[in-house]
């Protein structure tokens, strides 16, 4: 290979056509010790992205910078330290800040980086599995955190994005009761397909009264929240006592007050999560990775991808701005079809 592509932001705007460009890059040097250099396949487009060429991301990165931190790829060679047998296998490739770099057709990355996927796994899963998918799982799960119990009614907003459909398949496999909060017909039939027991239309009707109505008036024990402004209040109208509010994004762009008093007269709490400093945490990393596998293997989880081409990245971009996507999108870095999609 003698040139390859790459996205890059080379200036800030709220049109991902001006923000983004395509540009060529040479391909990545012998890798040294500790490192590997992949051929990437596929790559997940999310939030964070639209939000970091905006220049509304809570960094700022230095531009021009290549975004894009989770997809799969191939190992095509390994520096010392690192075994030989990870050449021609499969990897879901991770990278962590604003400026993650992994939409380009060949990168090198840290072996802490790469983490084995299945051979039956498909490019376009793989390549979704890890940003939106462990936000939730951990959100849900972490101590002191969701703690999300069998049996009791889970509440999630955003319900047909990829962070939200995340956390309706995985409230269902801990056992609980969910209610999706989504916009539109379109959005109500993914969150079923995901498995919500009980779809809100947020555009139709009251989110609150269709709450307490769904539990009996007692409300959800537990509130996974990346949308924020007005699904916050909400949330504060139909929590259970005891109940656990996760403010998980700001996909809304409001950020509002928590009224305390409020909290204080309902005993129930307000949590921020972010799942960047247990990310940091390679083993728990990989401890949370490997169950999410597992989950896959069981058939209990089946992210909900749509593939785009690798010239269609700023249209992408714009459908997430737009609120038109259900599921992830995925970038087909090979300009092929993925391996093992039909």
């Amino acid at each position: 290979m003698n040139s390859l592509r790459a996205w890059e932001i080379h200036r800030l705007s709220d049109d991902p056509e001006q923000a983004l460009r395509i540009a060529s890059c040479p391909p990545s040097p012998p890798p040294r010790s500790g490192e590997v250099v992949v051929d990437v396949r596929a790559v997940a487009l999310g939030f964070p992205d639209l939000l970091v060429s905006q220049g509304n991301y809570h960094e700022k990165p230095r531009l021009p910078c290549i975004p894009g931190g989770e997809g799969v790829g191939t190992v095509v060679a390994v520096g010392d330290s690192v075994p030989r047998e990870m050449i021609g296998g499969r990897y879901l490739l991770t990278r962590d800040g604003p400026a993650r770099g992994l939409l380009r057709q060949q990168v090198t990355l840290h072996v802490g980086e790469v983490l084995p996927i299945s051979d039956v796994m498909p490019d376009a899963v793989a390549a979704s599995l890890f940003i939106a998918y462990q936000t939730a799982f951990m959100a849900l799960t972490r101590r002191r955190k969701g703690d999300l119990r069998a049996g009791e009614t889970l509440l999630v907003h955003g319900a047909a994005g990829g962070v939200g459909s995340a956390a309706v398949e995985l409230g269902k496999a801990f056992g609980a009761r969910v209610i999706a909060v989504v916009r539109g017909a379109e959005k109500m039939a993914a969150a079923l397909r995901s498995g919500a027991d009980a779809v809100v239309d947020s555009a139709s009707g009251s989110i609150v009264d269709r709450v307490l109505a769904e539990t009996d008036g007692r409300g959800a024990d537990v509130v996974f929240d990346p949308v924020g402004g007005p699904a916050l209040q909400a949330s504060m109208r139909c929590i259970a006592v005891e109940g656990r509010i996760l403010v998980v994004g700001f996909a809304s762009g409001e950020r509002l007050p928590v009224p305390t008093n409020h909290a204080l007269v309902k005993n129930y709490s307000v949590i921020g999560f972010r799942t960047r400093p247990f990310r940091l945490d390679e083993a728990y990393r990989r401890q949370v990775h490997d169950q999410l596998v597992a989950l896959y293997a069981q058939g209990l989880i089946r992210p909900s991808c749509q593939l785009i081409g690798f010239n269609d990245v700023p249209k992408g971009l714009r459908q997430l701005q737009d609120r038109a996507v259900t599921g992830r999108l995925v970038v087909d870095m090979t300009e092929g079809r993925f391996a093992g999609d039909a």
